[in-house]
């Protein structure tokens, strides 16, 4: 059988599973920890063996096995069952895709938005625990007992597994898997740690699950906008780094190895997203990556209007990261000082304390202000707070470059 590589279709059909069994079963706790068992099972032997002709059946025997085993609890039949799970021919397995109404159990209102968010990433998105912990900025132990927390939530209020009606409680939930989905497409877009600035996988994943959602709710302008601000900014992944993997930023790139198909469908969803009545985050900066597609050359981009797109955002969202990058596009107008002047408005927010993004973008400006000093101080403080390899090489070439002569400050002497 031919097809995506393992680790990605597991990755795909794992939450299908996984609301399969939560249909037929509930528990949704020990379903979750039965699907893990069944992909562990697979991602060793069907490497060795091959995919089956029903990958999903396949999971879904296996787990449906492990899950009965441990309802049983009776230590001699799960030893026996175990041994004969993986060769028994799978169970008749809907058509129906479950994934949505499991995104959608996560984000049950019992739980805290971001118990919402860390339960959807580990059930759905297949991040693990130490990578959503990075996500929120706390201990990997803080996290996983949260999760857990949040099964043991959603299984004490009882709730249906089916999506919610039309109303309020949709929309408030709709609103927090999209910022879910969000998430996971930023941490496969650009990865948070290791040595890989991308995760494809997960940015194909976000993408999936975000058309999904858009198949089921078409006239949502903000999930029109989610999906079009997706493809776009994932049409730029290809020319984002060299081909030793070092990180190439915005307006350095080959705009000729732009993914045009993604381009062109993520600008017709934008003008579908921004004909409605009312302005959303994502449409608005859907509307903010269509506007450096435009733009043949990086010269061309119409900084203007990715300005005044950002002001608006910055008006209905207001947020420190769209301050950041206001001050980038302010900068591109009214020049770098500018830009700096705007960024020392966010020096007081603890979030932004000690960010690399907040260093590095001052590091970037005070570059192009002249101050080759204060620059390289910025970008080596920068490389210093980002767990991202690429991102710290790329970092510490910049402060390479402008290191002021006669400054023998270096990784020798760090």
């Amino acid at each position: 059988m031919t097809g995506p590589p393992v680790e990605d279709l597991l990755r795909g059909l794992a939450p299908q599973v996984l609301g399969t069994l939560v249909r037929r079963y509930g528990q949704f706790e020990n379903c979750e920890d039965a699907v893990q068992e069944a992909v562990l099972a697979a991602a060793v032997r069907w490497p060795a063996e091959g995919v089956p002709s029903s990958p999903r059946g396949w999971l879904t025997t296996v787990a449906s096995r492990r899950l009965i085993d441990q309802i049983r609890s009776d230590h001699a039949r799960r030893e026996r069952e175990s041994a004969t799970a993986a060769d028994a021919p799978p169970e008749q397995v809907p058509d129906t895709d479950d994934t949505l109404v499991l995104l959608f159990l996560c984000c049950h209102p019992a739980l805290t938005a971001a118990s919402q968010t860390a339960l959807t990433l580990r059930a759905v998105g297949g991040l693990t625990t130490a990578e959503i912990a990075r996500a929120f900025l706390v201990p990997e132990a803080t996290m996983a007992a949260r999760i857990s927390r949040a099964k043991q939530r959603v299984r004490a209020a009882g709730s249906t597994f089916r999506l919610p009606p039309a109303g309020a409680e949709r929309e408030e939930r709709l609103r927090v898997v999209l910022h879910v989905l969000y998430l996971i497409f930023n941490e496969g877009y650009t990865a948070s740690s290791g040595s890989e600035l991308h995760r494809p996988d997960l940015a194909r994943e976000a993408i999936r699950l975000t058309r999904m959602v858009r198949a089921q709710l078409p006239g949502d302008d903000e999930v029109t906008g989610l999906l079009a601000l997706m493809l776009l900014t994932d049409a730029r992944r290809e020319a984002r780094t060299t081909a030793a993997g070092d990180l190439v930023p915005l307006d350095e790139q080959d705009r000729t190895a732009w993914d045009r198909g993604l381009i062109a469908e993520g600008t017709e969803l934008v003008k579908a997203a921004l004909a409605g009545p009312a302005l959303g985050p994502y449409q608005l900066q859907a509307a903010i990556a269509a506007t450096h597609a435009d733009a043949a050359t990086a010269g061309e981009t119409d900084w203007a209007q990715v300005h005044a797109l950002y002001l608006i955002l910055e008006r209905i969202a207001p947020n420190p990261m769209v301050t950041l990058n206001r001050a980038i596009a302010l900068a591109e107008i009214q020049g770098p000082r500018a830009g700096l002047d705007l960024l020392a408005a966010l020096d007081g927010d603890e979030r932004m304390r000690g960010h690399h993004r907040l260093l590095s973008v001052r590091a970037h400006l005070l570059e192009k202000a002249g101050d080759a000093a204060g620059a390289h101080e910025h970008y080596r403080r920068a490389a210093k707070a980002t767990a991202s390899i690429a991102e710290r090489r790329y970092l510490e070439a910049r402060a390479a470059r402008v290191r002021p002569p006669g400054d023998v400050t270096g990784p020798a002497a760090r």
